[in-house]
């Protein structure tokens, strides 16, 4: 077991660090959340988490739910074209559209107060992210015949634990 062997071994260890992230720092940070797992899986299939500090770590999270706003924004906009005839379903899947492509406006601004270490804006505009879904789904509560769509209330639950992961960072990084 010559130098070769003890560089091969310094290489490996560096290249799983790169692939799995600081596992310390992220599961230091995620356990300061409310959904430890989505927290874990979330920064660790992301590469840019290996060099992250915890404000970096909470930036990646905010990444991930300006994702999901902007992809059931896309799926609710795509929905239109096959209720052409059905009036009151259009209205209220282009609120819904509106009300996650506004979540993801909210995430994206909180973008610089996180740069800037103002976390009480941050919060504010994280907790918005959270709460326009339920404006979505209070939509579909307007009209006793529509059904809120299954695929459309796990998107909502999945955008409101990313949020909530988010405040848990939030609330460390204040602390």
């Amino acid at each position: 077991m010559g130098p070769s062997f003890f560089i091969f071994n310094i290489i490996i260890s560096l290249a799983l660090t790169l692939v799995n992230g600081d596992a310390g720092l992220i599961q230091k940070t995620c356990k300061t959340t409310k959904y430890y797992d989505l927290c874990v899986s979330s920064l660790k299939s992301d590469p840019t988490s290996a060099n992250s500090d915890t404000k970096g770590l909470a930036m990646i999270m905010v990444g991930v739910g300006m994702a999901n706003a902007t992809a059931t924004s896309t799926l609710l906009s795509s929905q239109l074209l096959t209720t052409k005839n059905d009036t009151i379903m259009r209205k209220v899947l282009k609120e819904c559209s509106d009300k996650y492509a506004h979540a993801a406006d909210a995430l994206q601004d909180s973008v610089q107060d996180f740069d800037s270490e103002l976390y009480d804006y941050v919060y504010m505009h994280i907790m918005a992210a959270a709460d326009y879904p339920n404006a979505c789904h209070s939509a579909f509560r307007r009209y006793p015949r529509l059904v809120y769509p299954q695929q459309i209330a796990r998107r909502e639950d999945g955008l409101k634990h990313i949020c909530d992961v988010i405040l848990g960072i939030v609330d460390h990084l204040a602390s």
